[in-house]
């Protein structure tokens, strides 16, 4: 069993692989899927196609993308969707929904579920309407942009550096620090800094990247090593050994940007799909509120008020001071 498990895990890519082309090859065969294929299927009921895309669109929309790269995650779904539907079938076969607080509970139920796709209709022809109207929404972007370009949209200052790790958890402090001094000696005499990158750094990149690494920021990065990336005020400067949560580091500098104001087109995207969503929301808000601010609705205040639980504020103030240690 442990084996075949292995076999299925290491073939899932292979797997993923010939699903994709089977259906690249359904796709150059049909205009669109079938809707009512049965991907699975029990003594009970079966699950379609269409049921399966529904309930796609109940995941969230960042990871609703990638979802079916994984097999496992497929058919764990399926098997959720049978599971659900099988037992709903048995209730309504079943003698449950002659209790009228079941049948409540399912009204209650159905609403929920027709208010989401109301909402959902409401928020798509949203998204629609601001496509539709982009251009208007991207001169609205730029004036966005250029009344926060100071303090909004800037680039903090940035380096490049080279640096060579002596890892210790590989070996002791003293050892590393060593290593370390001996290392930026060579360096000092003139050795080549990325070959003995390569050489002895234990960064895992080094044999790859020579321990370079690209413009990065004071936050992207352990403290310690910042702050002396930062510190090194000339391209070619190198530092003392300097001790991280990973080790010591040598450290060159290889480049500096200042900080600056990002250009509106590194932050269109950014405020567009803000603009969006905010867009969408107001929609959404507007036909709420609609419903919530009808002037013809009605409440019967006394029924109201008969739901809420009066509690005399010193009996409160009595069964507190009781319960309370002394």
């Amino acid at each position: 069993m442990r084996r075949l498990t292995a076999f299925i895990e290491a073939s899932i890519p292979a797997l993923v692989l010939m699903l994709a082309l089977a259906t690249l090859s359904s796709a150059l065969a049909q205009s669109a899927p079938n809707p009512d294929e049965v991907l699975v299927e029990n003594r009970w009921t079966k699950i379609t196609r269409a049921e399966y895309e529904a309930e796609l669109l109940r995941l969230p929309a960042d990871i609703r993308g990638g979802f079916a790269v994984s097999l496992k995650r497929v058919t764990e779904l399926l098997t959720r969707l049978l599971v659900t539907k099988t037992l709903a079938i048995q209730a309504r076969a079943g003698d449950l929904y002659k209790d009228a607080e079941a049948q409540r509970r399912r009204a209650l139920e159905i609403d929920r579920v027709d208010a989401g796709v109301l909402i959902a209709k409401i928020e798509e022809d949203a998204g629609k309407e601001f496509d539709t109207r982009k251009q208007q929404f991207e001169a609205r972007a730029r004036e966005l942009y250029l009344a926060a370009r100071e303090s909004k949209y800037r680039a903090p200052e940035q380096v490049a550096a080279s640096h060579i790790l002596l890892d210790t958890k590989k070996r002791s402090k003293e050892d590393a620090l060593k290593l370390a001094d001996e290392t930026r000696a060579k360096i000092m005499a003139g050795a080549d800094f990325n070959e003995l990158a390569r050489q002895v750094s234990d960064d895992p990149s080094a044999a790859r990247n020579a321990g370079h690494i690209d413009y990065f920021d004071r936050k992207q990065m352990d403290p310690a090593f910042s702050n002396a990336a930062f510190a090194l005020k000339n391209v070619g400067d190198l530092s003392e050994p300097v001790l991280s949560s990973f080790g010591y580091h040598l450290i060159r500098l290889d480049g500096r940007k200042p900080a600056r104001a990002k250009s509106f087109e590194e932050v269109k995207g950014e405020i567009m799909a803000q603009e969006r969503a905010r867009f969408i929301t107001e929609k959404r808000e507007e036909a709420l509120a609609v419903i919530r601010d009808d002037p013809l609705a009605k409440i019967n205040q006394n029924a109201v008020d008969a739901l809420v639980v009066r509690v005399d504020p010193e009996v409160l103030k009595k069964a507190t001071e009781a319960v309370q240690p002394r």
